[in-house]
């Protein structure tokens, strides 16, 4: 009716997932504003989802209790499990995103770009190199996991390519903070977008 307002569905979701392994609860709000509480029992893990939270302006609450007697391997896994499927949950259709994104992020001398498309294609590119095995008790090889994890539940085709680093702190934080400012981009609704951003007409 004229004069009316549109109503905004809301982009929000709640997962829950219990194994053998793991237990997990997120609660993601993907127009937020970068708050929430995040604890995993992985210091590193939490400090990195962090930055994810803040810099792509989600609100996002994620508890995560594992078997970290054994190691981090199920637990980082299966958190990138849990939010892919939040995020699958509160893009809903994908009708009028922007789809596309990219963006570099440098942090002291590493220098990460990430190219991002929110289809529903699960695809990974992955060139990260690390010069040491673990930070604290986040063994660096599970960033890998984490993203790999992340996209083919989402999911969506990711690229996250160093173009310079040492450290492997510098080096993963910017690859969180790049793929937090390229995923805020891709989620945004276009209203020139009508339907699907796709020749196909869905994604």
């Amino acid at each position: 009716m004229p004069g009316q307002e549109k109503t905004i569905k809301s982009r929000t979701a709640r997962i829950e997932r219990k194994t053998n392994e793991t237990s997990i609860t997120c609660n993601l709000n993907i127009d937020g504003t970068g708050r929430g509480v995040i604890a995993t029992g992985i210091p590193f893990f939490d400090h990195m989802l962090n930055q994810l939270k803040k810099h792509s302006f989600i609100d996002m609450d994620l508890s995560a209790s594992g078997d970290l007697e054994i190691d981090s391997h199920h637990t980082v896994e299966d958190v990138g499990i849990v939010l892919g499927m939040a995020i699958k949950e509160a893009l809903g259709d994908r009708q009028g995103i922007v789809r596309y994104a990219n963006t570099k992020v440098p942090l002291d001398e590493a220098c990460v770009e990430c190219v991002l498309d929110l289809c529903t294609r699960p695809f990974i590119y992955y060139d990260l190199k690390f010069n040491k095995e673990r930070i604290n008790n986040f063994e660096l090889e599970l960033n890998l996991e984490f993203w790999k994890a992340l996209a083919f539940n989402a999911p969506f085709t990711l690229h996250l390519k160093q173009a310079s680093g040492i450290n492997s702190h510098h080096i993963i934080e910017a690859g969180f903070k790049a793929f937090a400012l390229a995923f805020d981009r891709a989620k945004q609704i276009d209203n020139r977008i009508k339907g699907s951003r796709s020749t196909k007409g869905a994604m």
